[in-house]
């Protein structure tokens, strides 16, 4: 899939594919990468169409240039505040669900929704700089539940009521001491350590990826339905990847992992 190139400067979700990594860019650069409206209702359409793109093993989000995203831009807030409200959680529940690994590269401010964004992704990392915050109490409005609660499974409930309470901004060394960022690096160093990360991600079976991401996220919901148990039980025998891995464990030889995520 080549690349979207909106208009410059207009804010934009453009996306690139390369070896099996979709690149999702947060950009409104006149705003800090604050999402609007229409970047909110888009993504969940152009997180579909990657999802449908056989091409795509793994999915990166960040934002263009110095700043992941600095929030939704409040200035829409005056013009339907439940709407955009509605909008971002749709938008955030659509990035959770997304099938394949995902993995946010935080550099600058990652604030209100573009943490909301950051903390539905599977992973997140981080450059030095990095400042990660959830700021409704400083506009009194009700953080959504289910972004809450996606919250709280993250980094337990004392870190999310104090980002929730305080609305104040953390450091990337605190983040990765909470658990809201899984790796910090030099802000130079970043790039490519998201690449050569995403590129193991692409490397590992997505028979693997996908059953342990809905057993994962599915985590503190009760057990597990033996329905879905029994789907990727059954996967597994179909799929061949487990023989594919054994062989080239023995053959010391790199896998070749060839089961499509098209269903389930």
């Amino acid at each position: 899939m080549p690349a979207q190139i909106p208009p410059a400067g207009a804010p934009a979700l453009p996306v690139s594919v390369q070896d099996g990594v979709a690149t999702l860019t947060i950009r409104n650069p006149a705003k800090r990468n604050a999402m609007t409206p229409d970047m909110w209702r888009r993504m969940p359409a152009v997180l579909e169409r990657l999802a449908a793109d056989p091409a795509v093993r793994a999915l990166v989000l960040t934002g263009e240039g110095g700043t992941f995203c600095a929030g939704a831009d409040i200035s829409a807030l005056r013009e339907g505040d439940a709407e955009s409200r509605g909008l971002a959680v749709a938008a955030e529940e659509a990035l959770a669900a997304f099938p394949r690994p995902t993995l946010a590269a935080v550099r600058g401010h990652c604030v209100g929704g573009g943490c909301q964004l950051a903390v539905a992704c599977d992973l997140r990392f981080a450059a030095e700089g990095a400042l990660f915050g959830i700021t409704p109490a400083k506009l009194g409005i009700v953080y959504g539940a289910s972004s809450t609660r996606r919250l709280v499974s993250l980094v337990g409930p004392a870190t999310a009521k104090y980002l929730l309470f305080s609305g104040e901004l953390i450091d990337a060394e605190r983040a990765l001491r909470t658990g809201l960022a899984d790796e910090v690096h030099p802000e130079d160093e970043l790039d490519g350590r998201v690449a050569a990360f995403a590129r193991l991600l692409v490397s590992r079976s997505q028979l693997t990826q996908a059953a342990a991401k809905e057993f994962a996220n599915g985590a503190g919901a009760g057990p597990v339905p033996v329905e879905r148990v029994a789907y990727w039980e059954e996967r597994a025998r179909e799929s061949g990847e487990r023989a594919e891995g054994v062989a080239a464990f023995l053959e010391r030889r790199s896998p070749v992992f060839t089961w499509p995520l098209t269903d389930g």
